[in-house]
């Protein structure tokens, strides 16, 4: 029998965190063993749990996902990530992509998708989410039809800083 992969869960709402985990804890080859509510706190337990696997949420308060999976590509090149979230967005899918990201899993099909996004990071393949494809591709072949390219970075680092702040609660004041 082989040793349950180890998982850090990222969430900054405790009830998602809790229902993933009710999801991952019930497959026999996974297991989360650290939690945060922040992407600072998901690097500190980064460093003090050996962990195969992070799950971050794309926005979170103090360090967002995508910073997050950027600390932790440098910090623990072996350890796989996945971003959960609510964003169907492809400008966050290509940044989560750049970060070091394995997969891409949105939060309103994590209970059919999750578990699979996770073997499949396990076993160094990507994973983006059912529909997704479709959605790429008509990007890119509308794109190319036009002469258009990918920007060099899909969201500037201004907009990272508030998504940032909005995810912290705070106003646009």
């Amino acid at each position: 029998m082989t040793t349950p992969a180890r998982i850090l869960l990222a969430d900054d709402h405790a009830l998602v965190r809790h229902g993933v985990r009710l999801i991952l804890d019930a497959e026999p080859d996974l297991t989360v063993v650290a939690e945060a509510s922040d992407g600072a706190e998901a690097i500190a337990q980064a460093r003090r749990n050996d962990i195969d696997l992070a799950i971050l949420d794309i926005a979170m308060p103090r360090r967002t996902g995508l910073q997050a999976a950027r600390e932790l590509a440098r910090l623990r090149p072996g350890v796989r990530t996945l971003m959960l979230t609510m964003y169907d967005n492809e400008q966050y899918f290509f940044e989560a992509l750049k970060s070091g990201a394995s997969g891409y899993v949105l939060k309103s099909v994590a209970d059919r998708d999750l578990v699979e996004a996770c073997r499949a990071a396990l076993r160094d393949e990507p994973f983006i989410y059912p529909g997704a494809e479709t959605t790429l591709i008509r990007t890119y072949l509308d794109r190319a039809r036009t002469g258009g390219q990918l920007p060099a970075r899909p969201i500037t680092e201004r907009e990272e800083e508030i998504l940032k702040l909005v995810a912290e609660g705070h106003t646009s004041k």
